[in-house]
């Protein structure tokens, strides 16, 4: 049987290159809204995160949502991003 190929994708916060599932998606859509989309599949441009708080961190201190979105990113996607983050760690 063909082994599927896995689609990989680049952390924003390490920038290694990882399994798409592994990883939390962030989307801009058309209206420039940015939401956190765990489902992966919202309609948009998308970034990648790791779920680790030390790539969130560096993802943060270096800008680089902003720079993959070219726009301001509200301080409540960061809240939001940062919590689940928590959560995951918790479990």
């Amino acid at each position: 049987m063909k082994q599927r190929k896995i689609p990989m994708r680049m952390c924003l916060g390490c920038q290694e290159m990882k399994p798409k599932k592994e990883l939390i998606r962030i989307v801009k859509n058309k209206e420039n809204e940015i939401s956190v989309d765990f489902t992966g599949k919202k309609p948009g441009r998308g970034a990648y995160m790791c779920k680790e708080l030390s790539c969130f961190e560096k993802a943060r201190k270096a800008k680089r949502l902003e720079k993959a979105f070219e726009c301001a990113i509200s301080q409540e996607i960061y809240e939001t991003l940062k919590s689940q983050l928590e959560e995951e760690d918790g479990r």
